[in-house]
């Protein structure tokens, strides 16, 4: 498959718990960062509002959106790429015939297999640390990680407690791998040292009403 653009090296995550709303995060993200937009809980009209506020971001500090949903929806709405839950993983196909760069996210060996008869671009390894995203949940540590990005192919991304600089140390210990990292809260974290106030979503990141297309 030949991609439209590179992959990022660094990624947000929406959630919905986020204290900071996603768009003034996504203000914070270098230049070639890559969002994943989730919010599934939103209603679909609030959603596309979102997204739209979003892509017009990206699209002027050239960063990268992918919608977590259908191949469809995400070609339809104008998104870089989909994010297919495990449960997709056979829709690849259709969004590779539609031109959008597929991601997966991966927690063990039978998810990395799947990736990779997928052929996902870039797989989210999670979590390498202990995150507040899988309370409860062991973390896999850097070995089990590296043997499930060697196992899923595509781009392995570090996704779960990350920070740059365990990101710059997982880099460090990889062998012929150049992981990516992804966070949530390392962002908001950033946004409370530069002093970004808390907002809801439908506060003053609020939008104007419009149809779904």
């Amino acid at each position: 498959m030949v991609r439209r653009h590179p992959l990022p090296p660094q990624w947000l995550f929406s959630d919905e718990r986020l204290a900071v709303g996603v768009v003034r995060l996504a203000a914070l993200l270098p230049p070639g960062s890559g969002i994943v937009l989730r919010h599934d809980r939103l209603s679909a009209g609030a959603r596309w509002r979102l997204f739209r506020r979003l892509m017009r971001m990206a699209r002027a500090r050239g960063l990268l959106i992918l919608l977590a949903g259908s191949p469809a929806m995400a070609r339809r709405w104008g998104a870089d790429g989909v994010h297919l839950r495990q449960h997709d993983a056979r829709r690849a196909v259709q969004a590779r015939r539609l031109g959008l760069l597929v991601t997966m996210p991966v927690h063990d060996a039978r998810e990395a297999r799947a990736a990779r008869r997928a052929k996902a671009d870039a797989v989210f390894i999670s979590p390498l640390h202990p995150t507040r995203s899988h309370l409860g949940a062991k973390a896999l540590g850097t070995a089990e990680w590296s043997r499930l990005a060697r196992l899923a192919g595509g781009q392995p991304t570090a996704l779960g407690g990350m920070t740059l600089t365990r990101a710059r140390a997982l880099t460090r210990r990889m062998s012929g791998l150049k992981p990516g990292w992804a966070a949530i809260d390392a962002w908001e974290k950033k946004a409370a040292r530069r002093g970004v106030k808390a907002a809801s979503l439908f506060g003053s990141e609020r939008v104007e009403n419009s149809d779904v297309p």
